[in-house]
């Protein structure tokens, strides 16, 4: 007998979308959005359409595995969780007796956005005392560390106001692909005659529906938003009023680095032609009622806190923070006053070592008193997703290094296990969720009982704390137990919440109240000039010049690297549909037509893309989607389906001028055709 069960999806991904699961037994037979919350409005994108095919894949671990080939093999032999069990805890409290807490290492990351599923293992590692991630790097550090500098720890535009926008400006996000949901309310508004601006170095399939793409540099964004802030001084486009009590540092930036960012000089660095520049400035100039949607692909560069910082500040200039249906988005988040501490930080030293994540590999490799010497890894990827993976997959190597991975399907991280434990799906727990990209909450049950041996985050987590000695109560409560205390001590509107109405498992909004945002920055205004950064020896004021090290590198390599992720395959977490793999298709770099000419390659060749710091093989599309002097990979794929190798082969541990994370985009390279070994997949 089927039922419908009312879920939400908990891939990594802003719009956190209400679903219903059709169930027959122990197997779903349909997922849909849940037409009865707005912002998911009754559909759900192409990819968790196809999430029954990843809970039911045949590449699923079905059991926990012990290693009995090298490192990296994937050679396995089945074992029972007793067995799994018992040897992690044994060598724990062994490398604890003999290194302390700090030689263990664990992390579980994003691909579950359940704040227990996801935050819970976090805890457990944070109440032992071991050494901690400081997790996100490889994604949206620089992004937080940067919008919080400029406006404080708050939240952004609701994207439900966008349907009062009068123009709406994208500005590196492929929308379509990775929030489809707010596209769906772009084209209404669309359709009502308000221009979609697309300001991306790819035309996407966003920029592709938008009524005008600037195909901008990549790396280039902090330049085009002063520049856009310059012909807005010079026209008189500017609110002063709003500008003198709202900000900080105004006066300043623009004497000091607006005046040095005239359109020619901006179309110089940034590729646009002047009139694009000026027309860009006229339409954001026009109306306060302007809805910036930032991407954080360009924080993804050395200097991309800059960039950040620079877009963030454009709605100050015209008034729009303070207008609804005008404003930047970002992260929702922020304004979200949950008290998470329960689960992330339960109990435990309030000091530890620290790891970057985007340097995981220097860690396992470099750190000493005490080494590195167990690593834990649930819902993440980093032999795929990290950059410089070759350190990352060196360091995993080590056959001193004790390694658990917890995941539904052997990953390219997991086949350097000693241990792998099979993890359940988001559709297979119960957990609490709150979107990054709207105001909405949920707690969603379990929608189908755990395919095989499989256990959830939670479960193994709450385990090992009892194996490891570990007494607090987080450790002992079930899910619908744990949640409510998120709501204990919360602030702004989630404080007036009672925990117990989300247990009929539809959506609340928490969005914040009022017209406008508010501030959270030491001085209660915008930030324009963050005396944060300038003790830090940073430039305290938005700046557009290109980094030294990146000029360097444009000196000797032709081409710079864009990764952007795939339509149907953005991340490894949805390689278990067979069908969404297909719709994929192959690896791919994207060349531009007279790039590929000069190189002599043609559409469908093997291409070897390399540097100084590694090489990949892919297979060559030519395109003219991107300008000339750019290599665009879409999508982190397993090394299995790649030519040879993976793109993050090529991409260094360098981190950006704020926030510390990764810089994939200040990548450079050249591509030639593939002479070597077509790629052997590794026995399993």
């Amino acid at each position: 007998m089927t039922k419908t069960i009312r879920a939400t999806c908990a891939h990594d991904c802003p719009d956190m979308c209400s679903l219903l699961v059709e169930v027959d037994g122990d197997r779903i037979l349909k997922i849909q959005g849940d037409p009865e919350e707005p912002f998911t409005d009754g559909f759900a994108c192409a990819k968790v359409n196809r999430d029954h095919e990843v809970v039911h894949s045949p590449m699923r671990v079905k059991t926990p595995l012990r290693r009995t080939g090298p490192k990296g093999s994937g050679r396995f032999e089945p074992i029972t969780w007793d067995a799994a069990l018992d040897e992690i805890e044994t060598r724990w409290k062994a490398i604890i007796k003999q290194h302390g807490p700090e030689a263990l290492l664990g992390y579980c990351y994003s691909s579950h956005q359940g704040q227990i599923n996801r935050h819970l293992p976090n805890g457990f590692f944070h109440a032992l005392g071991t050494s901690r991630l400081i997790a996100g790097t490889v994604c949206d550090s620089c992004v937080d560390v940067a919008w919080d500098l400029t406006l404080g720890g708050v939240g952004c535009a609701d994207p439900d106001t966008i349907d009062e926008s009068e123009l709406i400006v994208i500005w590196g996000c492929d929308v379509k692909s990775v929030n489809v949901h707010l596209w769906q309310k772009i084209e209404r508004r669309q359709r009502a005659g308000v221009k979609v601006v697309m300001i991306d170095p790819h035309r996407n399939r966003t920029a592709q529906g938008a009524d005008w793409h600037l195909p901008i540099n990549v790396g280039t964004d902090a330049a085009l938003a002063i520049g856009i802030v310059h012909v807005l001084v010079r026209d008189g486009k500017t609110d002063e009023a709003y500008l003198a009590k709202h900000t900080l540092g105004w006066e300043q930036w623009k004497r000091e680095v607006i005046a040095k960012f005239p359109p020619a000089r901006v179309a110089e660095i940034t590729g646009l032609p002047v009139a694009d520049i000026e027309r860009l400035a006229a339409m954001y100039g026009a109306t306060k009622k302007s809805f910036l949607r930032i991407g954080w692909g360009m924080t993804r560069v050395l200097r991309g806190g800059q960039a950040m910082r620079a877009v963030a500040v454009l709605p100050a200039v015209t008034g729009a923070y303070g207008v609804r249906g005008g404003g930047a988005m970002s992260v929702t988040a922020g304004s979200m006053g949950f008290n998470f501490a329960p689960v992330r930080k339960p109990s435990g030293p309030a000091q530890a070592r620290q790891v970057n994540h985007s340097r995981l590999g220097e860690a396992l490799l470099t750190l000493k008193d005490p080494p590195i010497q167990a690593l834990f890894i649930a819902s993440n990827n980093p032999a795929v997703t990290n950059p410089d993976i070759q350190a990352v997959r060196k360091g995993l190597s080590r056959e001193d290094l004790f390694t658990v991975v917890h995941d539904p399907v052997m990953t390219d991280t997991a086949r350097y296990a000693d241990i792998v434990l099979p993890a359940t799906t988001y559709l297979e727990t119960s957990d609490f969720f709150r979107g990054y990209g709207t105001y909405y909450m949920q707690f969603s049950p379990v929608a189908v009982a755990p395919q095989g041996e499989a256990w959830s985050n939670v479960r193994l987590a709450q385990e090992l704390a009892r194996r490891m000695g570990l007494t607090d109560e987080v450790f002992r409560l079930p899910p619908e137990k744990i949640f409510p205390k998120f709501f204990e001590g919360a602030t702004g509107v989630v404080a007036r919440i009672d925990p117990k109405r989300l247990l009929d498992h539809r959506a609340i909004k928490v969005a914040p109240e009022g017209v406008g945002q508010a501030f959270g920055t030491p001085s209660g205004k915008l930030e324009i000039y963050s005396e944060a950064l300038a003790r830090q020896g940073l430039p305290p004021m938005p700046v557009g010049e290109p980094d030294p090290r990146e000029l360097e590198d444009a000196k000797r390599w032709p081409l710079r690297l864009l990764t952007t992720p795939g339509y149907f395959q953005a991340h490894t977490a949805y390689v278990g549909s067979e069908f969404l793999r297909k719709r994929e298709g192959e690896p791919l770099c994207v060349l531009h037509p007279n790039d590929a000419a000069k190189r002599g390659l043609h559409a469908g060749d093997k291409v070897r893309l390399f540097n100084d710091r590694g090489e990949a093989g892919l297979v060559l599309k030519v395109s003219d989607e991107i300008r000339e002097g750019v290599a665009l990979v879409p999508g982190q794929r397993p090394e299995a389906e790649t030519v040879h190798g993976g793109i993050n082969n090529l991409c260094s541990d360098a981190l950006t001028d704020i926030g510390a994370q990764a810089t994939y985009q200040s990548t450079f390279l050249d591509v030639e055709k593939w002479s070597g070994p077509a790629r052997v997949a590794a026995a399993e």
